[in-house]
């Protein structure tokens, strides 16, 4: 029966396809070291399609892991305690006493009858602890999906007037969609496209969500009316200062309750400062002002409404149904979700970004992550069931968690001990809401979204790290000010995108020079003082009447990374060229980078023949020679190698690949008859030496004259650890050496010298010890005699089948300088010769 190789193979035969299979290839010429059959040796497979297929499959134990998470309260509950209760019963009733009227307040926003937000703050508290991955996050209605929601309902109504009295039912089916999308998004762990969204375009939707809000809410604060609040923002402001004589008694419970709020705000803020030993007191007292504000004035509400219920003296909430008198199955169909479908996107990404943004800013400051997949699927949870009550679109709060965070809450457990406040007020308290000024309310709102302004210390702080940034913060801001908020979303989405794609579409590596430099503590080098290096283990001890040791480090020539201008920065060789990429290597980038290399190589060296065309007809319309008159530079190098450094390239796909190639060929053609020899230092993927290895990279180039087939390789080599390796019995001596100290005190042996026992402290062993072939076989030069002969183990560091794959830089230019050197001396010899590449 034939295997699978053979049917491949036939298969391809009959295709026409060509098959490759670099990983036969033949390292025995005599001329290393190691080689395929030594012990020692490592030859690089390169990775199959089977083996990609085996990681992204998942396994049985996956599956498991993957419904276990879903429900992450089960990983903590067992552990449940009574001083984690008390924490969450404190943090539980603080953040119920703050949502009722934040949730009331929301709900005008909402356009729904304020009871709507008492049920979906409750459906929201009750259903996250379930899911949840953060402690501090308390779901519920807030203010930018609020207005959101009031926008859809208001557009809906104008299309479909018949729900004009039932307004909820567009926004529970509202909650209902953009809930399943997002629980859908949770359930295929996506969780990481909330990363498309940059941290400048939150900052921006926020404040001009905020300052959209704020003057949506100046009217309603102010007694005016007139107008339609749901305009753009510029138009809000503008009517509302056209409309100030309008002013009525409403302004009165308004104005005064914003003051109130702001000052006990700023006078519980320098309390806790004068009285620090009171901090904990005057931080609840600040958390519950908008519940004590509230009371205050439906307190007075009542005083002056008392006799006066159908006609009071300022506009009141009114009427507010006990208990949960709209829980029914929501209404869906066709006309309701047209709707609003084209607002989906917009909703969706509001939902998201928030409560993401809250969740990992809280998880890093109290020291937990939080996993954004799942508390997607906590959102949509909440936004699919929350309906059922009478709900609509809720997500995480700032200004809530915020309160949760500071009131020492310890578990999710403590949104059940928050549902059960609200479950009290939607049941016991609905009498009392009924004289709740609605100015009063608009005040709270006001201040609520203060705080989501983006603060000028923090736009400071954007501009230090990336001026344009700042200026795409403000065309958000702008956007929404002067259009609306889903305007203002995509905008600077957008051009954080745009911005984005122009960087990679445009970046181009740099090219880098050789330093030598030494390392310097205090006013001595690292390497003259024993104690020092073998402290560090980066330096051989070496002799103190020795230079100090030094090493290659490689910088940009143009000095472009900020290193000192005065520093000069050497050519790594004649013809030799190092080049780092900066933005990845794939296909929007690819062009632009490699014009930059092939650019940059042409400007400073020369060809190889300048007389490769006889007559100037022969030559190509667009290389015609130099000008008349002028001669070319023969001061400059010939091209010699290619150095390419692959540590900021995680991938590569077929387009860069191929445009390598075409650079390849024309530098080739550059240097006839010659051949550039690259070498690539620093890879990190093994799908990426796959891939350059099927583009003919790896291997010396073939040479016309045959030079290519007699190569000696310089690989680097590590010392493996282990019971028979020097390190480990370096380790195994210091450690008897210490026990024969313990079981024989000397006078000295109390108060030890580092500097009298060389043996323990002049080096510190490790597991593996890298080097080179052409250097001392042996790193360790003070070891105790009886130790010098012990033969340690090495291997290549990279598979022998790939020469021209380096380590790191240090060794590819090693090997590139040493064949370009074999080579200059086989033609100084006048024939072919021995080469070195590597």
């Amino acid at each position: 029966m034939p295997t699978t190789r053979q049917i491949s193979q036939n298969l391809a035969r009959v295709l026409g396809i060509k098959l490759e299979d670099p990983d036969v290839d033949n390292v025995t010429r005599g001329e290393s070291v190691f080689s395929t059959q030594t012990a020692d040796s490592f030859v690089e497979q390169q990775p199959t399609s089977g083996e990609w297929l085996a990681e992204i499959t998942p396994s049985g134990k996956d599956v498991a892991n993957y419904f276990r998470s879903l429900f992450p309260f089960l990983s903590w509950i067992g552990f449940y305690n009574v001083q984690w209760f008390l924490g969450d019963l404190v943090a539980g009733i603080t953040i119920g006493a703050v949502v009722v009227p934040q949730g009331m307040a929301y709900a005008k926003l909402a356009n729904v009858p304020v009871q709507f937000g008492l049920y979906s703050s409750f459906m929201g508290v009750l259903l996250y602890w379930f899911f949840a991955t953060s402690k501090d996050i308390t779901i519920g209605p807030v203010a930018v999906v609020s207005t959101v929601t009031g926008t859809v309902v208001a557009d809906a109504i104008e299309k479909y007037p018949q729900y004009a009295d039932t307004p909820w039912v567009i926004a529970s089916a509202l909650a209902i969609i953009s809930g399943a999308i997002v629980l859908f998004i949770g359930l295929i762990r996506c969780g990481w496209i909330v990363e498309l969204i940059p941290l400048v375009s939150l900052a921006a939707f926020m404040t001009g969500s905020a300052i959209n809000i704020a003057a949506g809410q100046v009217p309603t604060m102010m007694g005016i009316t007139g107008f339609s609040t749901r305009e753009s923002t510029y138009r809000v402001i503008i009517n509302t200062l056209k409309n100030l004589g309008k002013t009525n008694l409403n302004a009165a419970m308004g104005l005064t309750a914003l003051t109130m709020l702001y000052l006990i705000r700023f006078s519980c803020g320098w309390a806790a400062k004068k009285f620090p030993s009171h901090h904990k007191l005057f931080f609840f007292l600040s958390t519950l002002r908008a519940v004590f504000v509230i009371l205050l004035y439906t307190m007075i509400s009542w005083l002056v409404n008392m006799h006066r219920r159908s006609n009071p003296a300022f506009v009141i909430l009114g009427e507010v149904p006990r208990g949960f008198q709209h829980a029914a199955v929501p209404t869906l169909n066709s006309d309701i979700v047209s709707s609003f479908v084209g607002e989906l996107p917009a909703t969706v990404i509001v939902l998201l970004i928030e409560h993401i943004a809250i969740s990992k800013s809280f998880g890093r400051v109290n020291n937990y992550t939080i996993n954004p997949s799942q508390e997607m699927v906590a959102i949509g949870v909440t936004n699919v069931l929350a309906p059922f009550l009478g709900g609509y679109p809720s997500t995480g709060s700032f200004s809530r968690t915020a309160i949760k965070s500071k009131a020492g809450v310890r578990t999710p457990f403590a949104g059940v001990i928050t549902a059960a406040v609200v479950l009290l007020a939607i049941y016991a308290l609905t009498a009392v809401f009924f004289y709740i000024p609605s100015a009063s309310l608009a005040a709270v709102i006001i201040h609520a979204v203060g705080d989501l302004i983006t603060p000028p210390n923090t736009l400071y702080k954007f501009w230090r790290v990336s001026p344009l940034e700042v200026i795409i913060f403000f065309i958000g801001v702008f956007v929404t000010i002067f259009s609306t908020i889903e305007d203002g979303i995509y905008s600077t989405i957008s051009v954080s995108f745009g911005v984005f794609m122009f960087r990679v579409l445009k970046s181009r590596g740099r090219f880098l020079g050789r330093v030598q430099v030494h390392s310097v503590i205090g006013d001595h080098f690292i390497g003259n003082d024993n104690n020092v290096v073998g402290g560090y283990g980066t330096f051989d001890a070496s002799d103190e009447s020795a230079s100090p040791p030094r090493r290659n480090v490689f910088l940009p020539i143009d000095h472009g990374d900020g290193s000192n201008p005065e520093v000069e920065i050497s050519s790594p060789y004649p013809g030799v060229f190092i080049y780092r990429f900066s933005e990845g290597f794939n296909y929007p980038s690819a062009s632009h980078t490699l014009d930059y290399l092939s650019s940059h190589v042409f400007a400073h060296t020369r060809r190889t023949r300048t007389n490769t065309y006889e007559r100037p007809g022969d030559r190509p319309w667009n290389d015609p020679g130099s000008k008349k008159g002028q001669q070319e530079n023969t001061s400059l190098p010939t091209l010699k190698a290619i150095i390419l450094d692959l540590s900021s390239v995680n991938n590569v796909d077929v387009t860069s690949v191929q445009q390598l190639i075409d650079v390849r060929n024309q530098l080739d053609r550059y240097t006839a008859p010659d051949v550039v020899d690259w070498h690539f230092a620093c890879i990190n993927n093994r799908w990426t030496k796959r891939a350059l290895v099927s583009a003919g990279f790896g291997y010396p180039t073939p040479r016309p004259d045959g030079l290519h087939a007699h190569w000696k390789s310089i690989f680097s080599i590590a010392e493996i650890g282990g019971s028979d390796s020097a390190a480990a019995i370096a380790e195994l001596e210091a450690n008897e050496k210490e026990q024969t100290q313990r079981l024989h005190p000397t006078p000295s042996s109390s108060n030890p010298d580092p500097a009298s026992d060389s043996s323990l402290y002049q080096e510190t062993p490790g597991p593996s010890v890298a080097s080179s072939i052409t250097q001392s076989a042996s790193p360790h030069k003070n070891k105790a005699p009886e130790f010098r002969n012990i033969e340690t183990r090495r291997v290549a560091v990279h598979g022998l089948n790939r020469p021209l794959f380096h380590v790191d830089l240090t060794s590819a230019l090693q090997s590139a300088v040493a064949n370009v050197r074999e080579r200059e001396a086989a033609e100084a010899r006048g024939g072919p010769g021995t080469g070195v590449t590597a």
